[in-house]
């Protein structure tokens, strides 16, 4: 399992230990070190749309007039931390969040 966050992020964390603890093999791509390439984005974006941009983040209000209205690809390609996290992959599977429809879907699968 794939999961795409940033280190410092405490819900990117808190989803870490949890696959962990369930014995998942855990790869951790910390996306403002090792930025998305345009097809790993696009194939996010296909999956998510819109929904892959926090436009609830300190870091989203800050982008300029013209970014904000923008493509979300755009967006995250000039600011990787406005992407809403963690994006979790596992094969050919995508989750977005660590809310309890994720914990479950993910968890004891």
């Amino acid at each position: 399992m794939i999961i795409y966050g940033l280190s410092t992020c405490a819900t990117c964390q808190k989803a870490r230990k949890a696959l962990e603890a369930e014995g998942r093999e855990v790869v951790f791509r910390d996306i403002r070190a090792d930025p998305l390439s345009e097809a790993e984005l696009a194939e996010l974006i296909i999956e998510f749309g819109d929904r892959l941009v926090d436009r609830k983040s300190n870091d989203y209000r800050g982008l300029s007039d013209w970014l904000k209205a923008s493509e979300a690809e755009a967006q995250i390609a000039a600011q990787p931390k406005v992407m809403m996290r963690p994006v979790l992959r596992d094969h050919d599977s995508f989750y977005l969040g660590w809310d309890e429809t994720v914990q479950s879907a993910v968890l004891s699968s």
